[in-house]
């Protein structure tokens, strides 16, 4: 029992940060960046975001802790609020739980990917506790406005 507590004592967080261009095989298989990946067999979930009907839609990858604190907040809103119970089943259906292959890929579901314009390249994106995957072309577009709101985005920090 002391070794394993000891090992839990040494596992280094894992941050997100940096953009990857990565090609998607025809199984839909897409290599994680080593330096994210924290342990093998590794579950993420995979939401199409913000609602995969416009052109900007990507996918949001959140591994455990912050899926537990969406959910959490996804609990704490009113199951009698109508908008709150659409968003839990937007969130529910266009979303899917993906596990790193012992190649440290994972298989991006059909059903989310397709909206997102995600075929043969994918651009990772780095956001510190989760990550995102998106088409090239919409991902070059995100970084005009990116650029455009950095002076106000560091005001921010």
């Amino acid at each position: 029992m002391l070794h394993f507590m000891s090992a839990l004592v040494n596992i280094t967080p894992v941050y997100y940060n940096s953009l990857y261009r990565h090609g998607v095989d025809d199984k839909r298989r897409l290599q994680i960046p080593a330096k994210w990946r924290s342990v093998p067999d590794e579950v993420f979930t995979v939401i199409l975001w913000p609602n995969g009907i416009q052109r900007d839609a990507y996918l949001l990858v959140l591994p455990p802790e912050p899926l537990q604190a969406l959910v959490a907040k996804l609990k704490s809103m009113p199951y009698s609020d109508p908008t709150a119970d659409s968003l839990r089943r937007l969130l529910g259906k266009k979303s899917d739980q993906v596990t790193l292959d012992k190649s440290g890929r994972i298989c991006l579901p059909e059903l989310i990917t397709k909206p997102a314009g995600i075929d043969k390249e994918a651009v990772l994106v780095g956001s510190w506790d989760r990550f995102e995957i998106w088409n090239p072309e919409r991902y070059d577009q995100a970084s005009v406005v990116d650029d455009a709101l950095a002076s106000e985005a560091f005001k921010l920090i």
